[in-house]
């Protein structure tokens, strides 16, 4: 079956919702970074020159692949401002049957393209789009897989470092009687987010830094993704708390069983000499998906020791940038790739 790719102007915004909502059907198992509720949320201001390529075999559409165009690169499902793609993008790829997915990347050449940008990618997608890395960094992802700790009881600490063990235990016996919160609605959310906000910015300007929600962009960029993706099940806004008192906020995605550990606001200045907010919050969000009957807890890409602590296993994703083969930069990179190797 021949795979043919067109390059489609988006007409609206609204429309390409509907086409990509029942691709998204389709497919066995997308990430939350596939999905419309991410690439869709405040389209129209992230990608101001916007490149649709569309995958058909026999009238049937296989995949869909939305870039934008910005200084001659194209950008996959980002926009090249390094303000707007701020909200950190992995398990990033064209929304594709398998069969279609190196034909999308390959086409993308044909759309005045000098560069492709693929951030947060497995790393067999760059090379699939052909040419050469002008720009190429390897993050590991760590992650808990949670189906065969289902099968052998549902311990998942059993699994975990006897230092690991004896941390987690320890702080929940300092904060006492546990409670997990789930936000009920959109509404419950967007309260939730604010005091996540709240305490994530408090631990990050205590280091000297903004954190992921300093601008006026990123407040009303998750605002809008929570309206999106809450009501679809999409969301685990959590809250966790003791005797009342909050520990901490978790921001999670969830699709098809996969959770994406995302953001979080943590007290750590309220916490005693033995709590440790982060390891107790995120044991109540692993237990709570291992509940629930979820396939996999996805720290994200990432070397923070509480996620190699709290992981069984990690998968690569890479940060690329794609120039023509024969291009003046192409080999250029080509030529440093071979000093490296001599």
């Amino acid at each position: 079956m021949a795979v043919q790719v067109r390059l489609a102007p988006v007409q609206s915004f609204a429309e390409l919702e509907g086409e990509w909502r029942a691709l998204e059907a389709e497919l066995p198992a997308p990430s939350f970074f596939q999905s419309w509720s991410w690439v869709g949320c405040l389209a129209e201001e992230r990608y101001p020159d916007p490149v649709l390529l569309r995958a058909e075999a026999n009238g049937r559409l296989l995949g869909l692949a939305l870039f934008n165009r910005r200084r001659r690169r194209l950008h996959l499902a980002e926009s090249g401002d390094a303000g707007m793609d701020a909200p950190f993008i992995e398990h990033n790829a064209p929304l594709a049957h398998p069969q279609a997915l190196a034909p999308l990347l390959r086409a993308a050449w044909g759309a005045s393209a000098r560069r492709l940008v693929l951030n947060g990618v497995p790393p067999a997608l760059p090379p699939a789009a052909g040419g050469v890395a002008l720009r190429w960094q390897e993050r590991l992802a760590p992650r808990l897989e949670l189906e065969p700790i289902r099968a052998a009881g549902g311990d998942w600490l059993a699994g975990r470092s006897g230092n690991s063990r004896y941390q987690i235990r320890r702080s929940n016996r300092s904060y006492g009687p546990l409670r997990l919160h789930r936000a009920e609605n959109t509404d419950q959310a967007l309260a939730f987010l604010d005091s996540l906000i709240r305490l994530h910015e408090a631990t990050w300007q205590a280091r000297g830094k903004p954190g992921a929600f300093a601008t006026p962009f990123l407040r009303r960029f998750h605002e809008a993704l929570i309206r999106r993706a809450a009501p679809r099940g999409e969301l685990d806004m959590l809250r966790i708390e003791a005797g009342g008192e909050e520990v901490g906020y978790l921001y999670n995605f969830r699709m098809r069983g996969h959770v994406h550990a995302y953001q979080s606001g943590l007290d750590h200045a309220g916490a005693g000499p033995h709590q440790k907010p982060g390891l107790t919050c995120h044991a109540l969000a692993i237990e709570h998906a291992l509940a629930r009957g979820d396939s996999v807890y996805d720290f994200l890409a990432g070397a923070d020791r509480y996620k190699r602590s709290l992981a069984d296993a990690e998968l690569p994703l890479v940060w690329a940038e794609m120039v023509p083969r024969w291009s003046a930069l192409g080999i250029t990179a080509r030529l440093r790739a071979l000093l490296r190797r001599s």
